[in-house]
């Protein structure tokens, strides 16, 4: 079957070079995977290994400008034949084209675009489509809302649940399904065309705080105060799995890349790999001394990044569940971290109200953000991952300099504290929500 395409020329052209090829003899390679973002491209198959640990950042993050092209579609060849030299014009060019993706948006100000009086009752959560194009936001008010972003326009409101809606998400990259999951136990299935409900997904005994589809959008994941995980089928609207095992609330929750792997944290101080197929645990991972908060894959799926209310992240190998190494520095617990898409970076937010910058590699910090007058709920890379966005219980939310930890822009104006924020997929559109019942666009 031949891969998704999602929408955008490169990424287009990528797949299909490499569905092409896959097609004209590369039977052994059946197993070409191309993220959704433009920076990180890598050919699995019998060197799938090597690959992953040398190819899977083509474009180092700050160095993009000087990466030597020729060079690396040579090294691409040797280690992976399918690539031909008959094709190498072809990689060259799509890869000029990602730096030139990179070099977009890099010193981009923001300005205050719209101030959406969204909800009567604070926001939960904010989502944007891969393209930027619509939001959602999610509210103590039982609703959710689609906004179009350019302008600011409500464009349906997703009414149903029977209490506060909490987790949402876009089925990006397509995009045109949403899910909302709420702590009156059920989680529903929306269009995004005409905000019509497809499904209600009944099955959990307590509130639902974490939700996420697979990359395929064949199924979506929730997590609930009941312990349990629960993977639901988009096309019938039935539960295909359950996933038992924590012995505490379930809170966060995400697939790996390939969609054949989901990682759930717990307020047990576990977090729980599973495979998404049979719903069998593949391992637990043990060391931390207080509830989790965040848990996630790096892109290629080789180490695990887990945070706790311990004040330390955790970094784990994906393939065997060992520990790796602690990162510590915060005196207070951590409240959200991430990877950047390359996973070359990792960043924490703490409730003492700084963030910090760590290499993946070395695990020493190589900054710290500092200027919040609050705790630090969230926090994200922008795509290019020179850019971190942070949002405070400060009522601000700040842009840094991921590389030097510099502060380069506050975003003020909300009247309470910022719950969430969250770049669009060029990097150029910033929403946040907050607890003053409003939203604000950022351009």
């Amino acid at each position: 079957s031949s891969l998704p395409l999602p929408g955008d020329p490169t990424e287009k052209a990528v797949n299909c070079l490499l569905f092409n090829q896959r097609r004209n003899g590369g039977k052994d390679k059946a197993s070409n995977v191309i993220h959704n973002n433009h920076r990180s491209i890598y050919f699995s198959g019998e060197t799938k290994s090597q690959i992953k640990s040398r190819f899977s950042v083509l474009l180092v993050t700050g160095t993009y400008h000087c990466t030597d092209v020729d060079a690396l579609v040579e090294e691409i060849q040797k280690a992976e034949p399918v690539i031909t030299a008959s094709r190498s014009d072809q990689v060259k060019l799509l890869l000029r084209r990602l730096q030139d993706k990179l070099r977009q948006h890099s010193n981009h100000q923001f300005y205050l675009f719209k101030v959406l009086r969204a909800h009567i009752l604070p926001l939960t959560n904010v989502a944007l489509n891969k393209s930027g194009s619509c939001f959602i936001t999610g509210s103590y008010d039982r609703t959710c809302k689609l906004w179009d972003t350019a302008s600011g326009e409500e464009l349906h409101t997703l009414e149903g649940h029977r209490n506060v809606v909490y987790a949402i998400a876009f089925n990006n990259p397509y995009g045109d399904k949403i899910a909302t999951g709420s702590f009156d136990k059920t989680c529903k299935l929306w269009s995004v065309d005409t905000g019509k409900c497809y499904h209600t997904f009944r099955g959990h005994t307590a509130e639902i705080v974490c939700l996420s589809f697979n990359p395929q959008s064949t199924l979506v994941a929730t997590g609930s105060m009941d312990t349990t995980a629960k993977l639901w089928d988009i096309q019938n609207g039935e539960e295909a799995l359950t996933l038992t095992g924590h012995s505490a609330e379930i809170i966060s929750l995400s697939f790996n890349t390939s969609g054949d792997r989901i990682i759930t944290g717990s307020f047990d101080h576990t977090v729980a790999v599973w495979e998404a197929e049979t719903g069998r645990k593949v391992y637990t991972l043990v060391g931390h001394c207080a509830e989790i908060s965040s848990a996630s894959f790096n892109w290629d799926c080789s180490l695990i990044l887990t945070g706790s209310m311990d004040k330390t992240c955790m970094l784990w190998d994906a393939a065997n569940g060992k520990y790796v190494a602690t990162l510590t520095g915060h005196d207070d617990e951590i409240l959200d971290s991430c990877f950047d898409y390359t996973g070359k970076l990792i960043a924490t937010a703490s409730a003492d109200g700084t963030a910090r910058v760590f290499s993946a590699a070395t695990r020493k910090c190589i900054a710290r953000l500092e200027g919040h007058e609050g705790e630090i709920s969230k926090i994200s890379f922008n795509p290019q991952g020179n850019r971190l966005l942070t949002g405070s219980a400060d009522k601000t939310a700040r842009i840094w300099d991921a590389q030097t930890g510099q502060c380069l822009q506050v975003l003020e104006g909300h009247t309470d504290e910022i719950f969430s924020c969250a770049f669009n997929y060029k990097g150029n559109i910033i929403i946040t929500g907050s607890k003053d019942n409003t939203c604000r666009i950022w351009r």
